[in-house]
């Protein structure tokens, strides 16, 4: 069995479920959501309400229909800035081995998601989650989508402040909020502390970083600098700054007032161009500034107005966490150097999963879950650890998992429960944390398997020694749309359907360069385009040059410029974009993870209705 199988090896055979966990008391707002779900699905049965609309309704709930067809569904689960409570992980557990197929998915938006789930088990799927008060309300369909929040707010040594109670009051304001219900498409918010924007605020609708400023009296205020209309997808636009600063009591008013905006001139006739980052080139970014700022200073004459400092922040403030030693801080964001070095499997964990340097002298740990896809006894396991420790777990964007609060005396023991479970192995952040989405595994978009590249990827950096490289970033989508956020990464690939020899085969454009942080958003730039099978060896290749010729602490973007950019880069790889005759090697004419010859099987997308 190689490494990879290794660790792969437990998908796909959960184990045998007992009982449901047991839940508490249900939230009456999500009481009253599951309940409209069963009146609706009865009456989408009885004829009632036709396929388009209840498909509508059915995504504005978190369910999406997969590639399969049929009856087969995703549950799309919201997590607001990922964090996570035990007995939800345990829920998590028993649902993905009693009615998917054994493991969860954690998403780059801080969700979980969990496929082939029957259409007639979405009712009783959405009552266990109530239980442990979770659920998937608007985690789909044109509304307000999970609120993202830095998976280390709270925790963070470089934080200005703690966004969790902002994130957390913005998840609550808007969801089942009227203004959000029936938007011209999709709408993100994203939270992070500091402008190392581990958060990703640079490319949504609404990315919210937290920044300081001298006061008139001396002293430093706390508040905000807000970014609007970023994407990515096909054409990725960064997020622009609204104003210098944005006082802490008009935060939320401002990010209503964007909604606002967005809701009364977004383009509702074509869903290609409906985002808000398409007001921008619509109307020009002055003007939509000024309606902004317009809206917010009639918003308080509205009932919904929500100015001044949100209950969530004023019960559990927002203080950052602090500095400790300055000897003990621990560098975070993108393109930080890392280096492993040697010694025992613990102690190289210890170096590189580990965040220290928290003023209270608490540490926080990553667990790794390869390609974000974590089993039913992991999720368990998980669950029993953070009980244990008593500790606050949050998913990250990069598709892990985060414990934060532990007391260093603890790092042992956290060590060998994630040993145990195949989740301590030092990878987050390093060339081995692969992100991917599903790809054509589910994804009627998506025209490869980005997750079998993915798990080929680290496989071959892994027998290159290459996989413990710090500072990098990999992404992987199976089609252009960048829900793998292949343009945010050092190396992005993003699946393409190829002509060789008469037939088709599968393909990635290569991008790099891409990166977030300091306020900034670069898009990585495109390179070449390769079959499938050579993607691994052009990810090495490239890995294995930036390390010989990296300048000391010099980041990837900074070296790929030095080197001619990557377009030069490229130069180097381009005997790699052949594809041999279909006779000489047939496994070129096949996707990752698949056994027949590759064809493009795509259809209407869901994500896009």
């Amino acid at each position: 069995m190689t490494l990879l199988e290794s660790r792969i090896a437990p998908l796909g055979t959960p184990t045998v479920p007992g009982p449901p966990p047991a839940g508490g008391p249900i939230d009456p707002a999500i009481r009253a959501d599951v309940d409209k779900y069963r009146q609706q699905y009865a009456r989408f049965l009885a004829g009632e309400l036709s396929d388009e609309v209840f498909r509508v309704y059915r995504l504005t709930n978190g369910i999406y229909g997969q590639r399969q067809g049929g009856t087969n569904q995703m549950v799309r689960v919201k997590v607001p800035y990922g964090s996570i409570q035990p007995e939800q992980l345990e829920m998590i557990g028993w649902l993905v081995d009693t009615y998917s197929r054994g493991w969860g998915h954690i998403t780059t938006r801080q969700n979980i998601q969990f496929h082939f789930v029957q259409l007639d088990q979405i009712p009783e799927v959405l009552e266990h989650l109530a239980a442990v008060g979770l659920t998937t309300r608007e985690a789909c369909g044109d509304t307000v989508r999970n609120v993202q929040g830095c998976h280390l707010a709270g925790a963070c040594p470089h934080e200005e402040l703690d966004v969790t109670p902002w994130a957390e009051a913005t998840y609550r304001h808007f969801v089942r909020n009227p203004i959000s219900q029936r938007l011209p498409r999709k709408f993100k918010i994203n939270f992070s502390g500091c402008e190392t924007d581990c958060g990703q605020a640079m490319f949504n609708d609404v990315g919210v970083i937290g920044v300081t400023r001298p006061a008139d009296d001396g002293t430093v205020e706390r508040g905000f600098r807000v970014f609007i209309a970023g994407g990515l997808g096909t054409t990725p636009h960064p997020a622009l700054a609204l104003e210098d600063f944005t006082p802490r009591e008009e935060l939320l008013p401002t990010i209503e007032a964007c909604l606002r905006v967005f809701d009364q001139a977004g383009n509702r006739d074509n869903k290609l161009r409906a985002r808000m980052k398409w007001l921008v080139d619509t109307l020009g970014f002055e003007e939509v500034q000024r309606r902004v700022l317009t809206q917010r200073k009639f918003l308080v004459a509205s009932t919904s107005w929500p100015g001044g400092i949100p209950a969530e922040v004023q019960i559990d403030g927002d203080d950052p966490a602090g500095a400790g030693d300055p000897a003990t801080v621990t560098a975070v964001g993108h393109g930080t150097p890392v280096t492993i070095g040697t010694g025992s499997a613990y102690e190289r964990w210890e170096r590189i999963n580990v965040v220290r340097g928290v003023r209270d002298g608490t540490v926080s740990v990553y667990a790794q879950a390869h390609l974000g896809d974590i089993t039913g006894d992991q999720f368990r396991a998980l669950a029993a650890l953070q009980r244990e420790l008593d500790a606050d777990v949050r998913l990250t964007n990069r598709q892990n998992v985060v414990f934060r609060g532990l007391h260093p005396d603890d790092l042992a023991t956290v060590y060998d429960r994630l040993d145990a479970i195949g989740m301590a192995r030092p990878g987050a952040e390093l060339a081995r944390d692969v992100v991917a989405c599903p790809g054509s595994d589910t994804c009627n978009l998506a025209v490869t398997q980005s997750r079998g590249l993915g798990g080929a990827i680290g496989e071959r950096l892994e027998e290159e020694g290459l996989a413990e490289v710090g500072g990098i970033r990999i992404n992987i989508s199976g089609c252009p749309n960048s829900c793998g956020q292949h343009h945010a990464s050092d190396i992005g690939f993003f699946g393409a359907e190829r002509r060789a020899h008469g037939r088709s085969a599968p393909g990635y454009q290569m991008l790099l360069g891409g990166y977030i942080g300091q306020q900034q958003m670069h898009f990585g730039d495109k390179a070449l385009r390769l079959p499938a099978r050579n993607a691994p060896e052009a990810t090495a290749r490239v890995i294995r040059r930036f390390v010989d010729e990296r300048q000391a602490s010099e980041g990837f973007r900074d070296w790929m410029e030095r080197a001619g950019g990557a377009r030069a880069v490229a130069e180097g790889l381009k005997d790699l974009d052949e594809f041999p005759a279909y006779e000489d090697d047939p496994s070129f004419y096949v996707d990752f993870d698949e056994t027949g010859p590759y064809t493009v099987e795509t259809g209407a997308s869901e994500c896009a209705t």
